[in-house]
C-alpha cells in the first residue's frame, strides 16, 4: 500500500537520495534546511510516498497566484519515484494528491517542466493528460 504524506526532517536521507537520482549530488547538504523552509511555506507542499514506511517518492509543489487569472496555478517544481518503486502506482498516487490539492486551491493549471533528457518521465506526464506548451526560457540572475 502507498501512504501519502508530508515530508518531515526524518525524511531527509531518502529524499537526498532522490534528489541525487535527478541529477542533484550536493543536495544532502543542504536538504534539512530546505525541508524546513518548504514545509513552513503556505504556497508549497512537500510531499512523500511510503511503502512499508520506506520513502519510495517525493513531489515538491508551489502554489502561484496569477495576475490576469482568477485561479493560481501550480507548479511540479521535483518529482522523483524510486527506480526500485516505478510502474508501481507511486508516481500516479503523488501526481493525483498533487491534483487534488491544485482543485482545493482553485487553481486554473498545473505546470511541470522536464528537461528533455527526460524521455521516461514525459511519457508518464502525457498518460496522466499533460500537455506540451511551447518555450520556454530561462535566466541565470548570477
Amino acid at each position: 500500500m502507498i501512504d501519502i504524506r508530508t515530508a518531515t526532517l526524518a525524511d531527509s536521507r531518502p529524499i537526498a537520495g532522490l534528489m541525487n537520482a535527478l541529477g542533484y549530488p550536493d543536495a544532502a547538504s543542504y536538504i534539512e534546511r530546505r525541508i524546513v523552509q518548504l514545509t513552513a511555506h503556505p504556497d508549497e507542499e512537500l510531499l512523500v510516498a511510503t511503502r512499508n514506511g520506506e520513502v519510495v517518492g517525493v513531489i515538491s509543489i508551489h502554489f502561484i497566484p496569477q495576475l490576469a487569472l482568477a485561479g493560481d496555478y501550480c507548479r511540479i517544481s521535483y518529482f522523483c519515484v524510486s527506480e526500485n518503486a516505478r510502474s508501481e502506482g507511486v508516481g500516479a498516487a503523488l501526481e493525483a494528491r498533487t491534483v487534488e490539492l491544485a482543485r482545493e486551491r482553485g487553481c486554473d493549471s498545473i505546470e511541470v517542466h522536464s528537461n528533455s533528457r527526460r524521455e521516461d518521465a514525459h511519457r508518464f506526464y502525457y498518460r496522466q493528460g499533460y500537455v506540451e506548451s511551447p518555450k520556454y526560457l530561462i535566466k541565470k540572475p548570477g
